[in-house]
């Protein structure tokens, strides 16, 4: 997982692209939770939030990589 994506010459690490995915990810979540009304059942928002990126984020670095997605 060391690899780089080229995107017109200009080197991006990997783990930045994940992060962009996982961060798309985790806001179209967030609205989802927002619609459903999920959120009056916990106490720190802030919280859960940042647990589902790193949720997210761990399962797009997982994943991408078998998909053949990554470098």
């Amino acid at each position: 997982m060391n690899g780089e994506y080229s995107l017109n010459g200009i080197f991006v690490p990997s783990l930045l692209v994940f992060g962009l995915v996982a961060l798309v990810l985790t806001v179209l979540l967030i609205g989802l939770f927002n619609r459903l009304g999920l959120y009056r059942f916990v106490a720190y928002r802030a919280l859960v939030d940042l647990a589902l990126f790193v949720i997210i984020f761990g399962a797009v670095a997982l994943i991408l990589p078998l998909t053949g997605f990554a470098p």
